[in-house]
């Protein structure tokens, strides 16, 4: 509801007394029940109505997109197919580009992973808080271990050991930048709206990243939500664009993780082809 009242019409039958807060206005459950009608035949803001729901229960669950309301946790295949991919990328790096033997960050976030597929093969945990932590054990690890990787190879760019292959310098900054872009939707998936778990349980109402289908309701489906492969995809616009897309950072932790993230990918690019190109001439 935007910058004026609706009144509430005639067709509705018994008052309710008790009230309803709805900026800015402080309406009863019958006004805000004709509110949310206005709405379903394109009167209201659906933004405004959607912060009923504790109020109007079923009824503002049936219009609520699946993104707003509660819905199953997404199966865990695309992250542990994700994560696996990036402990492989891993294995190909020169010694020399890592501080610990090339084995231990991948065997021991591994590890964790079988530990995560086994206590729940198929979905992730609404409520387990053991579940939560291991997760974010396990994206801090890749994460580690990438970082670790990309400092060893700038580090060797800037002093010029890093050789004159300009093929293996390629390889070894492509290695990195995908690492980094899994590395970072990883992020984006586990904080935006406080994780998957809290995400399906529809507890928090505002995302942290507005995904287009969020902003055109009308131009996706009903039971439509971000999953992974959603900030994969937000994950490898923001690295290759170096800037947002068509998803748009709305909390300070957002913006600040895609700008560092543009950082680093600006960084490896610049150095690493800048590197290559001087091998080849």
């Amino acid at each position: 509801m935007v910058g004026q009242y609706v009144s509430p019409g005639p067709h509705l039958k018994k008052p309710v007394r008790n009230t309803v807060r709805l900026e800015p206005y402080c309406v009863t459950r019958r006004e805000a029940t004709y509110w949310l009608t206005a709405n379903v035949t394109g009167g209201v803001s659906f933004g405004r109505t959607a912060r009923l729901r504790g109020h109007l229960g079923a009824v503002t669950q049936a219009e609520m997109p699946a993104w707003r309301r509660e819905t199953e946790t997404e199966q865990r295949w695309a992250v542990a197919g994700a994560i696996l991919v990036a402990l492989g990328l891993q294995l190909p790096l020169p010694q020399t580009m890592t501080f610990l033997p090339i084995w231990v960050l991948p065997s021991l976030t591994l590890a964790l992973m079988v530990a995560l597929i086994v206590a729940n093969p198929r979905r992730i945990s609404k409520h387990s808080v053991v579940e939560r932590r291991i997760g974010l054990t396990v994206g801090f690890l890749v994460s580690a271990a990438n970082a670790l990787n990309g400092v060893q190879l700038i580090r060797h760019i800037l002093d010029g050991t890093i050789g004159d292959n300009a093929v293996e310098l390629l390889a070894t900054g492509a290695d990195i930048y995908v690492t980094n872009v899994i590395v970072f939707a990883l992020w984006y998936w586990e904080f935006d709206r406080g994780g998957p778990g809290m995400r399906a349980r529809g507890v928090r109402q505002y995302p942290d990243f507005l995904f287009p289908q969020m902003s055109s309701p009308d131009m996706a489906p009903k039971d439509w939500e971000p999953w992974y492969v959603d900030y994969l995809y937000l994950s490898f616009t923001n690295a290759t664009a170096f800037s947002p897309t068509d998803v748009l950072p709305m909390r300070p932790w957002a913006k600040l993780a895609m700008m560092a993230q543009s950082m680093v990918s600006l960084v490896i690019v610049v150095l690493v082809v800048a590197r290559a190109v001087n091998v080849l001439h």
